[in-house]
């Protein structure tokens, strides 16, 4: 079950720096509490432990992807309806219809601006409103 107010963010990205960098952004910056994740089969084991408000995915990954761990994800009942944003480089307009087409809240170009990420994010968050 969602709350009202965003505050714990799951976070799924392989790239150590980014990681750093998004974590930075998110904590400091938007002071939203975060678990970082290198892997679709990590969030698998720990998102249901971490009740996340959000679902951060990147869309690269190897192994299963961002998309495919949102998949995999929304399995769990407690994740079915977590609102979710994919973050990826490839941010062409039927590339971003295609990612919201998972369920996706929105679509974050990388490289990110990590002074405005948080404010990103909370954009989508309130977008969830207005899509239900």
């Amino acid at each position: 079950m969602s709350s009202d107010t965003l505050q714990r963010i799951l976070y799924v990205e392989d790239e150590p720096d980014i990681q750093a960098v998004a974590r930075i952004a998110l904590e400091t910056v938007g002071g939203f509490t975060v678990h970082i994740c290198s892997s679709g089969e990590e969030a698998l084991q720990s998102a249901v432990d971490f009740a996340p408000d959000l679902l951060l995915l990147d869309v690269m990954m190897p192994g299963m992807d961002g998309p495919t761990t949102l998949k995999e994800l929304r399995r769990f009942p407690d994740l079915a309806n977590t609102p979710a944003v994919f973050m990826t480089a490839k941010v062409q307009p039927q590339e971003i219809e295609h990612f919201k087409s998972f369920g996706a809240l929105d679509v974050i170009a990388k490289p990110f601006d990590p002074m405005a990420l948080s404010g990103q994010i909370a954009e989508a968050w309130q977008q969830r409103d207005e899509q239900h």
